[in-house]
């Protein structure tokens, strides 16, 4: 590793580094060198020197760098992060003893003091997350104590960081003996196929457990469900599994039809009972506007950003108006699962949307409930971008 660099708190700053937040960021900094040598442990201190932290240097979208530890003498070596993971793997505990769940988060990045990784656990299976060339730096370290503290039938690794303006989407084998894909993961009793030696996106996204199990347990039973942004189809088949009479699963890429026929079959759910789409979502709710559809549950996930050949949506400006779609083809009573991943804003600017839509459309509505992150996707308060999932269930009232 290269010889550690200082940087300088701008004194603004500096009660915010000490009580605890994780992220290093450019305007944080009086001298921070965007040239430095990814993966370089930075030191940082105030403008009389005074130490503050140490972690290291590693640019992604929200930084950087990230905060490792607040002990001046502290190394950054093997023993550090067998220390981390070994604290990380104990508070999943209770998951690993789970007898229904067997795919979950054990490193749930700056929750865990490791800004910049995330681990996943799939049957045996784990999945290492790399975000940056800093954190990746680390890698012999990582796996090393992953390699010594866990039992593994696998590890493989994703390599999620920027390089030139491209994300590197690349899968690797790491160590163990190489799966057979796809696996079949349990979640709360139900089979999720997963694919870890394909893309970045390995086939179910883990922060929607809880409200999956939501879905199938209290609402779905006797309802005909619509699916936006539907993915693998796994809100669809929860909700077939909870007694849906029919879900309609709509999503623009291609892969989702056959991903979601795959997550039906694993599950021995009769596919021809249900209706898998692939179209542009916006293109869907115009049509089934024309043709008087309509629905006693809309399930609304869309990603933070996204681009299509006429629409470009991005959730901090555009989930008012996704909401009123949603609303002028569900039923009186019925219920929209509202959700978003985007971390640049919180639970009561995304109330204020749901809020807005409604009043727009001469509609009212009740907050049911509400959910943010599952308790394996560990967080900090003093970094509360961190807790980016905002998850409502609202009834449309007549």
């Amino acid at each position: 590793m290269k010889k550690d660099v200082t940087l300088t708190v701008k004194a603004k700053y500096v009660n915010l580094y000490k009580s605890g937040y994780p992220l290093i960021s450019k305007e944080a900094i009086i001298n921070l060198n965007e040239d430095t040598k990814e993966g370089t442990i930075i030191r940082l201190v105030d403008e009389k020197n005074k130490f503050i932290a140490k972690g290291y240097f590693g640019k992604q979208n929200k930084g950087f760098g990230w905060v490792l530890s607040r002990n001046e003498n502290e190394q950054i070596d093997q023993r550090f992060f067998m220390n981390k993971l070994r604290d990380a793997i104990n508070y999943r505990e209770p998951f690993f003893n789970s007898l229904d769940t067997n795919a979950f988060r054990i490193v749930n990045g700056e929750g865990d003091g490791l800004g910049g990784l995330t681990i996943e656990y799939f049957d045996g299976y784990y999945l290492i997350n790399w975000y940056s060339k800093g954190i990746y730096r680390f890698r012999e370290y990582i796996i090393n104590a992953l390699k010594e503290l866990a039992e593994f039938k696998a590890i493989y690794q994703k390599k999620r960081f920027d390089v030139d303006g491209k994300y590197i989407e690349e899968d690797d084998f790491v160590a163990g003996e190489r799966g057979t894909f796809p696996i079949i993961v349990k979640e709360n009793g139900v089979n999720l196929a997963v694919y870890l030696n394909e893309s970045a996106m390995v086939g179910v996204f883990l922060d929607q457990r809880d409200v999956r199990k939501t879905i199938r347990d209290a609402y779905a039973e006797g309802k005909n469900v619509l699916n936006t942004f539907s993915y693998t189809g796994a809100f669809s088949v929860f909700a077939a599994v909870g007694d849906a009479v029919k879900t309609t699963s709509v999503d623009l890429a291609n892969r989702s039809l056959n991903k979601t026929i795959e997550q039906f079959r694993v599950n021995g759910l009769d596919i021809e009972s249900h209706d898998i789409i692939v179209e542009d979502v916006f293109n869907y709710f115009k049509y089934a506007v024309k043709k008087q559809l309509t629905f006693d549950m809309v399930i609304l996930d869309p990603p933070s950003f996204a681009r299509s050949k006429k629409i470009v949506f991005s959730a901090e400006k555009d989930y008012k108006n996704l909401l009123k779609e949603a609303i002028s083809i569900t039923e009186d009573g019925g219920i929209i699962v509202a959700s978003t991943n985007s971390s640049s804003f919180n639970m009561k600017k995304f109330k204020s949307f749901i809020d807005q839509a409604f009043k727009e459309t001469n509609r009212k509505f009740q907050l049911i409930e509400e959910f943010s992150l599952p308790n394996d996707f560990k967080t900090i308060k003093e970094f509360p971008e961190g807790i980016y999932l905002k998850v409502v269930f609202i009834k449309s009232l007549p």
